[in-house]
This record gives C-alpha cells, sequence and structure tokens, in this order.
C-alpha cells in the first residue's frame, strides 16, 4: 500500500428538503384546510478516526464527498426524511485544516473521535406553518436551505511512542528492522527510506510503538534532499533516539546537523527527551569506536549508547532507555475522556 500522509479534499452538506403546498380533502370535511409537511434536514459532513488505517490513501482516489438532500414534505403534514450523512474515515493522527492549510479545525488523536465539518441545509416550512386567521389557505412554503461547501486539507501525523532521527544511512532502518516485526527497505545508499514507518518493540515484556522517518541532511528545513514536512510525524512522540553512525568522518558534525533541523522545524521537536546513540559500531575497532564516542560526547554534552542493529550489541539497553522515557510520559498524562466538542 503507499504511504500517503496529505490530501485535499471537497466537501458539501446536504441541502434542506422543500416544503409542500398541500390541502386536506376528504368527503364530509367541508374545510380542511392546509397540511402540507415540511422538508427533512440534509445530511451532515463528519470525520472519524478508526481502526485499521495507517495511510490516507483512500482520498487520493476520491477527493469529493457529498451529503444527501433532505426529502421533500408531502401533503397529510408528512415530514421529509432527513438525508444520510457522510463519514470521511480516516487513521487515528490525522490533523484537519481549512482550505489555507495553517488554520487548524480538529485533531483526531484516538480511535473514535469525530467531528461534524458541516451541517446539513435545515428543511423548508411546509405552507400549514402559514395559516392564520386571515390567511386560511396559504398556498406558499419554503426551499429548503442550502448546505455548506468547504475545501479542507487533511495531514496525518503518525501516533508513536519513540521516533528515530539521524543522517540517511545512519542505520534507522535496520534499527527498526532489528527490534520489531516491520520490514523497510534496507540498502546502502541514501534516501532508502522515502516513507516513514512503524513497528512495535518490546522489551522485558513491554511493548512500546516506534517511528521511523527518511533521514536528514543540512538544508532540509529549506527543501533541501526531501525536506523535513515527514518531521511531523514524529512530532507526537515522547522521545526521539538519535543514531549516528559510527562510519562518520566527524560524528560530532553530523550530531549538530540533525540538531540544527530538528531546531529549524520547531514544533517542540528541539525540546523533546532524547536518546543519543552511536550506531553501526560493528564496523569498528575498539580504538576507532573510543574516538568516535568521546567525539560524540563533546558535541552533544552527554555520554552516547553504542548499538549495532547487526550484532544486537547495545539494542537491549537502548531499548529500556526508550520505554524508561515512555513509561515515565504515559505516568504523568492523565487519562483525559473526549471532549464534547467532537460530537456537535
Amino acid at each position: 500500500m503507499k504511504f500517503l500522509d496529505q490530501a485535499k479534499v471537497y466537501t458539501r452538506s446536504g441541502d434542506g428538503g422543500a416544503g409542500a403546498v398541500s390541502f386536506r380533502r376528504e368527503k364530509f370535511i367541508e374545510f380542511g384546510g392546509p397540511d402540507g409537511g415540511d422538508g427533512g434536514r440534509g445530511g451532515d459532513v463528519w470525520i472519524e478516526a478508526v481502526d485499521g488505517l495507517n495511510t490516507l490513501i483512500d482520498y487520493r482516489y476520491q477527493q469529493h464527498f457529498k451529503a444527501k438532500t433532505g426529502g421533500h414534505g408531502m401533503g397529510r403534514n408528512r415530514t421529509g426524511a432527513k438525508g444520510a450523512d457522510v463519514v470521511l474515515k480516516v487513521p487515528a493522527g490525522t490533523q484537519v485544516f481549512e482550505e489555507d492549510n495553517e488554520t487548524l479545525i480538529c485533531d483526531l488523536t484516538e480511535v473514535g473521535q469525530r467531528f461534524r465539518l458541516s451541517v446539513g441545509g435545515n428543511g423548508g416550512f411546509g405552507n400549514q406553518h402559514f395559516k392564520s386567521s386571515t390567511n386560511q389557505a396559504p398556498r406558499r412554503a419554503n426551499p429548503g436551505l442550502p448546505g455548506e461547501e468547504r475545501t479542507i486539507w487533511l495531514r496525518l501525523k503518525l501516533i508513536a511512542d519513540a521516533g528515530l532521527v539521524g543522517l540517511p544511512n545512519a542505520g534507522k532502518s535496520t534499527f527498526l528492522a532489528a527490534v520489531t516485526a516491520a520490514k523497510p527497505k534496507i540498502a546502502d545508499y541514501p534516501f532508502t527510506t522515502l516513507h516513514p514507518g512503524l513497528g512495535v518493540a518490546r522489551v522485558d515484556a513491554r511493548e512500546f510503538v516506534i517511528a521511523d522517518i527518511p533521514g536528514l541532511i543540512e538544508g532540509a528545513h529549506e527543501g533541501v534532499g526531501i525536506g523535513d514536512r515527514f518531521l511531523g510525524h514524529v512530532e507526537r512522540t515522547r522521545v526521539l533516539l538519535h543514531l549516528v553512525s559510527a562510519q562518520e568522518e566527524d560524528p560530532a558534525a553530523a550530531y549538530r546537523t540533525v540538531r540544527g533541523e530538528l531546531e529549524a522545524y520547531g514544533h517542540g521537536l528541539g525540546g523533546k527527551p532524547e536518546i543519543l546513540a552511536l550506531s553501526q559500531i560493528d564496523t569498528l575497532d575498539d580504538e576507532a569506536r573510543k574516538e568516535k564516542a568521546t567525539a560524540l560526547e563533546d558535541a552533544a554534552g552527554r555520554k552516547p549508547m553504542l548499538l549495532s542493529a547487526v550484532s544486537g550489541e547495545g539494542v537491549q539497553e537502548v531499548l529500556r532507555a526508550l520505554i524508561a522515557v515512555v513509561e515515565e510520559a504515559w505516568a504523568e498524562e492523565a487519562p483525559q475522556e473526549t471532549s464534547s466538542r467532537w460530537v456537535k
């Protein structure tokens, strides 16, 4: 399945049904009077986070959604039926923006959350509403109100507990494949990973979700390489695992490059808890390993962890460090009930 994390969608709620002009005519009833029913209300447009989806690929092939028009009123005071609603089903973590792609409408972070995007038009009054002592046989009825048109942007930000960041070929995909059941593409050339990936890691009978994103290079915030748009997928994480490859000639420079891009991106990534690790250490002897770890420590101001996803060295220690931060964040996050704003 192709990964798609942004889509532009046009929606329109249903028009209200028209009221009816009708008069009661029955045998032996001389003055029946008006009995035209009201029109039904048009359908609404809803968006809902559902389980089983992890991409917005469905909205690549259909971008227009329109709710049904309300039923028209009929005689004998019969009201028209309400038009059928339209529900846009999206994965948890989807944000909805106005047409300017900047004004946030809602943020669906949990499965089951729903938000009404557009309200259907009200149905028109039938002629029974217009009778009076001076107008006992009105021959007028109201048309239904039109529905609301809206163009929105859907933007997916993956829900994960830990995120992997680093330069291309820092060993992020190899680490993800080693600790989860995910099968990312792995090769010895830059930008092997072109789309974010998710995997569930398990350590000491505890599980958490890890997100892998394409590598960052200097100037990514200005669009160099494949840019920094995919950093949005690690915004929601509780901790970042920053991998610096032991094959880098200057690990300190590599560390500073990625940190600079995180700071330039903003959205709180620069201040997010971070576990620093020197990866791919199986390619170095003990002396070179110590030399590069020291250089990285001097640049970061803290001692990096050492790991090799290929040999398994240090992997469990890194996972335990990640789960410790994640569980601390879980403990601080008080359970919140779904806000009433999701159902209007």
